[in-house]
């Protein structure tokens, strides 16, 4: 059997992966997050996750978050790389859009990048093989709306940890849930991650999946670094008007 690694890289030279989403229900009225620069300094690794209460529903989502972005005066905002596993890897790049697919083995724990809000839950599969683009395309997943005001959406999960629902606060490096390859994951275990402003907050799949390259970040993270993307992020907001 090939090593994850080796299917890794087979898996990225031969194709990339098709574009990816999640169900959601109707956008909700535009909100314009507040965008703050976290410290330079680089934080310590998370600790154990923290599981909730029972979840209710499939989908879920969350119009008004339980607490407002932080302000700069609040601290430091602390970054975790979104898959916590000894043997993971991701490309740099992504197919039609800006994304990475983070590889690893099915069932390794998927985390928060930072603390924040639940904003959308698809805890069941209906993406049909084959159909064109779409918000069911990324099968299990999750969003959360940071405290520094970015948009972070995992998907293709095998499962979602009970209690994570729209409007839930999680902290950095929480259990969310696990990898899989729902969706349209082509039969390979891996985290779709996508990093976005918050622009309608749900529903707004093509903005969801991902508007900027989270490698970067990605790198900073794996490496216990805390770079922020959120100027990137800002800067594409200005430059797009939420419009992917």
């Amino acid at each position: 059997m090939l090593s994850l690694r080796t299917l890794s890289v087979l898996t990225v030279a031969a194709f990339s992966l098709a574009a990816c989403g999640s169900s959601g229900d109707a956008p909700a009225a535009t909100v314009t997050p507040q965008f703050v620069e976290p410290s330079q300094t680089a934080l310590p690794a998370p600790g154990g996750a923290t599981p909730e209460k029972a979840p209710a529903g499939t989908v879920t989502s969350s119009p008004t978050p339980t607490k407002a972005p932080r302000t700069a005066a609040a601290g430091p905002v602390k970054y975790v790389f979104p898959v916590k596993a000894s043997n993971v890897a991701f490309h740099p790049t992504h197919a039609k859009y800006p994304a990475t697919d983070i590889f690893a083995d099915c069932g390794e724990s998927v985390v928060a990048t930072t603390d924040g809000v639940v904003l959308e839950v698809s805890r069941q599969d209906r993406y049909v093989k084959g159909a064109p683009d779409g918000p069911l395309n990324g099968g299990l997943s999750v969003s959360i709306l940071g405290d520094d005001g970015v948009r972070y959406y995992g998907s293709h999960l095998s499962r979602i940890q009970s209690g994570i629902k729209a409007g839930v606060r999680v902290k950095a490096g929480q259990l969310l849930g696990r990898v899989g390859h729902t969706g349209n994951a082509n039969g390979v275990c891996h985290l779709h991650y996508g990093i976005s402003p918050p622009c309608a907050r749900t529903g707004d799949w093509k903005v969801r999946r991902g508007v900027i390259w989270p490698a970067t970040f990605l790198t900073s993270w794996r490496a216990k670094g805390n770079k922020s993307p959120v100027a990137t992020v800002a800067k594409w907001k200005k430059a797009h008007d939420c419009k992917a």
